[in-house]
């Protein structure tokens, strides 16, 4: 029914690109909120471009939270020192979503997928575990002083052929007084051995372009939601489109998504499938999906099993997952799967 290509690329991006600065700071807004009050409602973008950032969105709360503070707090955690012009624009949530969300209904209309491999331990495929295992280590390189000429923008690839690494990329922002030699003898040494193991046969592109001085919203612009891909299966699998970062669970995009992986992930490992691709899709502010299908590798229709033990409605998903928690900031960076101690990973026994 579906399958992965004998050859395909994946990407990740560390904790200073534009994007996932974004989506740090909007996650960071949402655990703000929850923390004081686990019922929040939130749809928080984050938008920084060349010295200046935007917080817009809608809310309702009783939380009592300053935006710009938090904003600039995870800024400066992330590495980043230039001067940030902050405008925050966030206003109520309509109430013509809320009459529909407050008796249990979904927070919006759309699909979202799941998936499970057996190929790795951590259930997913081997080339979206590598390119955020090269990603967190090069952020680890910058965190303890390894390399102290690394800067907090990053990007990491690999690409994969019938199960091994051909290719493996990183693009790292670095200080302006390293040669390109250096970085790439360094990078050899510290980041694509440790991870990678050999590299015979493998070809390793580091810094393509020659430089990558400036970096963050110095060089580029950023957005909250656009690295959809780097946070679920690397493009290898469907995406409904709806991002995650910045909303609480009310909003089926994040919470039905994590399910979807949490189902995905026990059919295969209680056996029902080698793969295992799981899809709901909802209309907003009603609590039944209108749709939920599953099937396995060979295009098994495990839909069956899948509702006998599982519970799609979003109020059932947010306590199955216990999901009110201000535990998102942690997952806007290096993908929200395969990562172990998040309640979608448990495994647990099915019927």
């Amino acid at each position: 029914m579906f399958h992965l290509l004998e050859r395909y690329t994946v990407e990740s991006v560390t904790c200073g690109h534009p994007d996932k600065t974004c989506d740090q700071i909007s996650d960071a807004i949402l655990d703000a909120l929850l923390a004081q009050d686990p019922f929040s409602r939130a749809g928080i973008e984050v938008f920084g471009s060349h010295g200046t950032l935007m917080i817009g969105g809608e809310v309702k709360t009783k939380a009592k939270v300053d935006f710009e503070k938090i904003a600039r707090k995870v800024y400066k955690e992330i590495g980043y020192n230039e001067k940030l012009e902050v405008f925050v624009r966030v206003a109520q949530q309509s109430p013509d979503i809320a009459m529909g969300v407050d008796t249990g209904g979904a927070g919006d209309q759309g699909i979202m997928y799941g998936y499970a491999t057996n190929e790795t331990k951590e259930m997913l495929p081997l080339g979206v575990v590598l390119a955020h295992a090269l990603a967190r280590r090069l952020e680890k390189l910058r965190r303890d002083g390894t390399l102290k000429w690394l800067k907090p923008d990053g990007k990491t690839q690999v690409t994969i052929s019938k199960g091994k690494v051909i290719t493996a990329l990183c693009s790292t922002q670095h200080d302006k007084k390293v040669s390109q030699e250096e970085i790439r003898k360094q990078l050899i040494k510290h980041l694509f051995t440790p991870v990678l193991g050999s590299l015979k046969n493998i070809e390793i592109l580091v810094n393509p372009t020659g430089r990558f001085v400036q970096g963050g919203f110095e060089a580029d612009a950023g957005l909250t939601g656009r690295k959809i891909q780097v946070d679920t299966y690397g493009g290898l699998m469907p995406h409904g489109g709806g991002c995650f970062s910045g909303k609480e669970p009310m909003k089926v995009d994040r919470s039905a998504a994590y399910m979807c992986r949490f189902v995905a992930k026990n059919l295969v490992a209680n056996g029902y499938a080698k793969k295992a691709l799981v899809s709901v899709a909802y209309a907003i502010g009603r609590a039944e999906p209108v749709m939920i299908e599953a099937f396995d590798e060979k295009g098994k229709n495990l839909t069956r099993i899948v509702t006998k033990n599982f519970d799609f409605r979003p109020q059932a998903i947010i306590e199955r997952l216990d999901l009110r928690r201000p535990i998102y900031q942690e997952t806007a960076t290096y993908g929200h799967f395969g990562v172990a101690g998040r309640p979608w990973e448990k495994i647990i026994k099915l019927k």
